[in-house]
């Protein structure tokens, strides 16, 4: 079957072949897309980077160098302080040309000289800004394959954001900021082979103030970071909070928490803890996919289904039973029906990559169960279905096990008609 896990991971069942790319791993038979989420790092549809407005716009002014795009250059670097004008000017323009290390070097001139400014040279929300430009810097320490390096400078940008004299002046904008900080390092942990306590104590911290900020909480008193959660807010035991019932701030959109959910379950279903990730699953799909009258937007409801999918797998962890197998068919064909309406409605001239993706899962998914199930027939036509789905966007993976299953299918059809001829 089709699942979206973080990681990547190949493992085999008795009678399945296990394959999982990106978002939930160790799958009983689904086999996933190549797409990695992250809060910070643009890899999702629609989702955008968190540097923060005047970078974003410094950014891609800075690939024009005259005429009109000049005189957008200069208007957006009129926003910065003087003192680091330059370097980020020749920072934006080193990336564009591919010159990462001298890229490095002027955004981490500009990294260390604003730390050093007046906090008013800053304008409103200085602390939106000031990360923005480490989350720049960062990005370019990425490129450059210095993970290491990269998780410094995010780290020195959180805990900007986390001292006892800044933390209860953010505005909303700047703690959600922070959040996505918290996330890109849980992120970069795994990828560093870190401890598990630490890439789990930046996921939790992440869920946890994003659950202070609907709440209109303070923000956190902990300086670790996670572990086990401050006493406003514990996530293990805010698990059921019916998230999408909470008035959200303006600012807030629901990608900036279902990111967060997303990731935390994926490292507790790896962990095994299906206890904590499930509830995770279930508050995020809720979320994007909120009860009538509400409707939400083509790719939430996409981002939801491909969450039903790890949610179905979830529930096949353990021996299949079958009131375990009719939940997870449930869950997968949930997800087929979402995704499909949600196909449906999208432009036709402008379709939703993640929503092709899913629904080709989707269709693998269910022919699976049905196949599972002895129903070979509707098996059969899903599978065919799922093949020329996974053709028509180029989805390799898809092509190769829907291709697979159809010829086992029809070579157990072929002997098992030989069979009944050979008995008259």
């Amino acid at each position: 079957m089709f699942s979206f896990s973080l990681r990547r991971q190949a493992v085999k069942s008795s009678n399945r072949r296990i394959l999982t790319l990106n978002n939930v791993p160790r799958q009983t038979a689904f086999l996933g897309t190549t797409r990695q989420y992250s809060i910070l790092n643009q890899v999702a549809p629609g989702q955008r980077r968190l540097f923060s407005p005047w970078l974003a716009a410094f950014l891609v002014a800075g690939v024009a160098a005259s005429g009109y795009g000049g005189f957008m250059l200069y208007q957006t670097l009129t926003m910065w302080p003087p003192e680091i004008r330059g370097d980020l000017r020749n920072a934006v323009r080193a990336k564009y040309k591919g010159d990462f290390e001298l890229s490095e070097q002027h955004f981490h001139r500009a990294w260390n000289t604003v730390q050093s400014l007046p906090l008013e040279t800053l304008g409103s929300q200085p602390y939106l800004k000031m990360t923005g430009l480490a989350v720049a810097f960062g990005d370019v320490l990425e490129l450059s394959n210095k993970t290491e390096q990269a998780y410094d400078v995010y780290t020195q940008a959180l805990d900007l954001l986390r001292q006892d004299d800044v933390k209860d002046t953010l505005t909303g904008p700047e703690r959600l900021r922070a959040v996505a900080l918290s996330s890109k390092l849980g992120e970069l942990a795994a990828k560093l082979n870190r401890p598990k306590v630490e890439e789990e104590k930046w996921l939790v911290w992440a869920v946890e103030e994003l659950l202070r900020i609907v709440k209109g909480s303070s923000p956190s008193s902990s300086d670790s970071g996670g572990g086990g959660g401050s006493e406003d807010v514990d996530y293990h035991t805010q698990g059921h909070i019916n998230l999408p019932l909470l008035p959200l701030p303006s600012w807030m959109n629901k990608t900036d928490i279902g990111a967060p959910l997303e990731a935390l379950g994926a490292f507790y279903a790896e962990a095994g803890r299906l206890d904590f990730a499930m509830p995770l699953y279930l508050n995020a799909i809720s979320l994007l996919i909120p009860p009538a009258p509400k409707k939400s937007s083509v790719e939430d409801r996409c981002r939801g289904a491909q969450l039903m999918t790890n949610l179905s797998e979830l529930i096949m962890r353990g021996a299949p039973t079958p009131q375990t197998l009719h939940q997870a068919e449930a869950w997968a064909s949930q997800a087929l029906a979402v995704s499909r309406k949600a196909r449906g409605e999208a432009s036709k001239s402008k379709p939703v990559d993640l929503c092709e993706e899913v629904y080709a899962a989707a269709l693998y998914n269910v022919a699976t169960f049905r196949d599972m199930a002895g129903d070979k027939k509707t098996a059969r036509d899903l599978y065919r279905d799922g093949l020329e789905q996974a053709r028509s966007i180029g989805m390799t993976e898809g092509i190769v096990e829907a291709s697979k299953a159809l010829h086992r299918i029809d070579l157990e059809q072929r002997q098992e008609k030989e069979k009944e001829q050979g008995k008259s």
